[in-house]
């Protein structure tokens, strides 16, 4: 793997990012007349940095969901996500989403898969309740790198009002998150949707944040052939395909419905 093309994509004014957020942010809910915004706290990165982010001029307008789903959901994220909203002073909702979760399963076959994806809907579908109470917009926790590789669910954690670092790859979002003085421990876990036991985004995936982000780096912005971004990166071909085709065939996700082709 190629360290400079690494140092590349984490070399950025962060400062200068958070307050564009910061600004977009607080655009985004004049503009819509919204009161205030809502988000997600998994004990993640992602979430982490949103909040972070909010509680620096947004504090009072802000509304964490922490959702576990505790027949699943280790006790650890739990914890990390309650250690964030002590640290950012940022209202809070604890709420299981077991029952909702055993209620849906008394209807439907069984597929783990399926219902996985369903954990993330059901914690969506809360966050738009909150949403609608109180005129608050929802933000989405999606980064770059998951969005465009398509990991994420759709309407679940995919669907939000707004979406703040969607234009940070992983890697950004961690030297971000250092910025901003989300402590070691969150920063420096390993990444999982938790949408079931032992869930892990880089062993599902198998390949490192490292090499995502460098392979869409070189493919997005530097629009490199595959044998130019095997070239720079120093990655193996297999694992280069791989991402082009994981973006390929999640383009949909990225979409709005589509529609056939009438005058």
């Amino acid at each position: 793997m190629n360290q400079d093309i690494i140092n590349e994509i984490k070399e950025q004014d962060y400062l200068a990012i958070t307050e564009e957020i910061e600004n977009f942010i607080s655009e985004q809910i004049e503009k819509n007349q919204s009161k205030g915004v809502i988000l997600g706290l998994s004990g993640g990165i992602d979430s982490a940095v949103i909040a972070y982010i909010c509680k620096r001029k947004l504090k009072d307008k802000t509304l964490a969901l922490i959702m576990p789903d505790t027949s699943i959901t280790p006790k650890s994220e739990t914890e990390d996500a309650l250690k964030m909203i002590s640290l950012t002073g940022i209202e809070y909702k604890l709420i299981d989403i077991k029952p909702i979760i055993n209620e849906y399963s008394m209807y439907l076959e069984p597929n783990e898969k399926a219902k996985g994806n369903l954990r993330a809907r059901v914690r969506t579908n809360i966050l738009y309740y909150y949403a609608n109470a109180k005129n608050y917009l929802v933000l989405g926790s999606s980064d770059k790198s998951e969005f465009n590789i398509g990991y994420f669910t759709k309407f679940g954690d995919g669907a939000s009002d707004i979406t703040p670092i969607i234009s940070l790859y992983k890697l950004q979002v961690r030297e971000i998150a250092k910025h901003l003085g989300v402590p070691d421990k969150i920063i420096s876990k390993k990444s999982s949707p938790h949408l079931w036991k032992d869930h892990e985004a880089e062993e599902e995936l198998g390949i490192q944040y490292e090499e995502i982000d460098s392979i869409l780096h070189c493919m997005l912005e530097k629009k490199f052939s595959i044998d130019e971004i095997e070239k720079n990166t120093e990655i193996s071909r297999i694992t280069i395909e791989k991402i082009q085709q994981l973006h390929i065939n999640s383009e949909h996700k990225r979409l709005l419905p589509q529609k056939p082709n009438r005058e």
